[in-house]
Parts: C-alpha cells; sequence; structure tokens
C-alpha cells in the first residue's frame, strides 16, 4: 500500500515543556487507515489532525468494539528521536484485534506508518527530561448498524500527545485502595485485552478510591475476591523478603510492556522476578511481619509508580518507610535512561526515527 501525506496549512503552536500534563494536546497531524470485507485495509494516510465523523447508529458507540495501544517517543541527548519497543505494542494490538473479531494489521506496514506519521510531527517530541510524545494507536468498528456482531469495517488510527508525568505526584509514592466490592474482569473475559470496555468498567471503582483520598484501585481477581491483579493503569510488583513478585498472567491481566521489561532486567541483573498467585491476605500477613518491603506499579504511562500506602477495607498500611524503594529507584532509573539514550541499549528496544 502507498501512504499519502497531506500536511497541515497552519501548524499549532507547541506548548512549553513545563506546563504539560497528560493526554490533553494534539499534534498537527494523525494517520487513518479503512477497513472493508471487499478491500481490506486500504488508504493508509497522514492528513491534519480532525474529527472523525460517524453516523449516530456507528456500532462502537453502542457495544464498544474497541482497541488500543500506548507506547511514546523519546528525545535523546543528541537531539535523536527513539520509540521504545514499538514491535511488542503491535504484536499485542494484533492479539487484542483477534480477541474482539477485528481484521489483523500487518504489523510491519502500521510500524512504518507510525514512524512516519512521528517524522511529520517530530518537533512536537518535547526535550525536557520527564517528558515525551505519547502515542495512541486504535481501532474501531464503523458499521452503521445496530445489532450486536462483528462488524464489517473498521477505522484504524494514530494520534500524538505531548505528554508530561501521569500522576500528578509525577515519581513519588502513590496511595492505592483495594477494592472487594467491584472487579474489572473475569478469566476467559476480556481482561487481557487492550479495550475499551475494561477501562469502563475501572471508572466507578476509580470515583470511589478518588474520594477516599487514593489515586488508584488495585483489582483483585473476580471470581474469589482474593488474588491481586493489577492497578486500574498498571501492573503491579512487590518485594517480600527481598522476593521481587507479580501475580501471573491468568487471561484477565494485561500482559504490559513495562511488566514484560521489568522482568527481563531483573533476570539480567540476577534477581528473577517470580510470576504467582498472591492473595490480598498473603500481603497483609507480609506487612504485618514486616517483611512488606516495597510495592510499585509499571505501565507505558507511568513507567514506574511506587506505591508508599494500601488501602484494605479499614487497615492501612504503609510501605517502607514511605520513600521510593529501592527496586523501584533501580528500575525507573534504567528504563528511562534506556529510553531517553542515556543508557547502551543492548537489547535493541527502541526503534530510532531514521
Amino acid at each position: 500500500m502507498e501512504l499519502t501525506i497531506q500536511k497541515a496549512e497552519t501548524l499549532k503552536p507547541l506548548p512549553n515543556d513545563s506546563e504539560l500534563g497528560f493526554g490533553t494536546i494534539f499534534t498537527d497531524h494523525m494517520f487513518n487507515m479503512d477497513y472493508n470485507q471487499e478491500k481490506g485495509w486500504h488508504n493508509p494516510r497522514i492528513e491534519p489532525y480532525q474529527p472523525i465523523v460517524m453516523d449516530p447508529s456507528t456500532m462502537v458507540l453502542h457495544y464498544g468494539q474497541s482497541i488500543f495501544e500506548g507506547l511514546k517517543a523519546f528525545k535523546t541527548p543528541s537531539g535523536g528521536i527513539q520509540v521504545f519497543r514499538p514491535t511488542e505494542n503491535f504484536k499485542r494490538f494484533n492479539r487484542s484485534g483477534h480477541r474482539l473479531c477485528m481484521p489483523p494489521l500487518d504489523e510491519e506496514f502500521a510500524l512504518k506508518a507510525m514512524m512516519e506519521l512521528l517524522k511529520v510531527d517530530q518537533r512536537w517530541v518535547p526535550s525536557t527530561p520527564g517528558t515525551s510524545l505519547y502515542i495512541r494507536p486504535t481501532i474501531i468498528a464503523m458499521d452503521p448498524y445496530i445489532g450486536v456482531r462483528a462488524s464489517y469495517t473498521y477505522r484504524f488510527f494514530i494520534i500524538m500527545s505531548p505528554v508530561g508525568a501521569y500522576y500528578a505526584e509525577g515519581f513519588n509514592p502513590v496511595k492505592i485502595w483495594v477494592t472487594d466490592k467491584y472487579v474489572r474482569a473475569v478469566r476467559g473475559g476480556m481482561g487481557e485485552v487492550k479495550t475499551a470496555g475494561n477501562y469502563a468498567a475501572s471508572i466507578y471503582a476509580g470515583e470511589e478510591a478518588h474520594r477516599l483520598g487514593y489515586t488508584q484501585v488495585l483489582w483483585l481477581d473476580g471470581v474469589e475476591l482474593k488474588y491481586i491483579e493489577e492497578v486500574g493503569s498498571m501492573n503491579i510488583f512487590f518485594v517480600i523478603d527481598d522476593e521481587i513478585i507479580t501475580p501471573a498472567l491468568s487471561g484477565s491481566i494485561l500482559s504490559g510492556i513495562t511488566r514484560d521489561t521489568v522482568k527481563l532486567l531483573a533476570e539480567k541483573w540476577g534477581n528473577p522476578v517470580t510470576e504467582r498467585r498472591l492473595s490480598i491476605d498473603e500481603l497483609t500477613a507480609a506487612h504485618e511481619a514486616g517483611k512488606l518491603q516495597e510495592i510499585f506499579g509499571s505501565g507505558t504511562a507511568a513507567v514506574i509508580s511506587p506505591v508508599g500506602e494500601v488501602m484494605y477495607k479499614d487497615k492501612i498500611m504503609k510501605v517502607g518507610d514511605g520513600s521510593v524503594g529501592k527496586w523501584s529507584q533501580k528500575f525507573f532509573n534504567a528504563i528511562t535512561d534506556i529510553q531517553y539514550g542515556n543508557l547502551e541499549d543492548t537489547d535493541g528496544w527502541n526503534q530510532p526515527l531514521e
């Protein structure tokens, strides 16, 4: 397929790096491509950022057939631009699409299109440490039809947004609240898929957490409300008696790219991560015994997010001395140094913009 490029006649003013939040400002251009059963994926194009026009009956609005990814581009000390582990994102994108009955993408072409979009809008990649350009590939169902079935038409689009820290706390310990009332996903459902519905399911409990003064929800399994799964926007890790533990992927937990990066680094450092079921009761017991040393989340948006406090029922568990733990700091430093080009990328994780 031939990728066409139509550039915007007027460019937006660039924001100051110091004013960047998360997900509120978008670049000058976007990528679009369409699908129907006759042509397959066709008409790939980069064009000015603009609304997507759709019929009120468009299926994504009624039945939630939507998937997305999140990845970042970083400015290096030499002024170059690179994207962290994008091939893994497009592999997961297709896995999500398969679960939602969407036609597969040519991953190599999708990556090429994303890099071309990045080339067109490269002036938007901020240079201040801690900032980046967030990239959001998305596929939505486009049939104008009221009826429950897989759509016959789709739109694949990519938008980009310059961002600062995901959490207002920055790289400081956040507080998380464990809900034993609401569930996010169950095995056999779509918990392992990066689809809009999973995030919709988390909003109500997230608002309750905020009312209680907590940043995020720590979800338990949807069957027994006993085993720890993940946080609303992150996978989760625990350091108990010097062992790094993360919940095993069970079909209801998203297979995070940053989660995988943490595992690979830990193995390289000789401290492999244990993947297993971890109950909230075991976590509570470890805290009471003084063996809970550290908790941290991992995800594209925040990279590593140390946790300073966990609330479960009426019990508040302070983690360590409330400061950033040694493993949180070590993983954060290593990952961000690789992303920003301050540390040699010996694993070939970065895709440079040519």
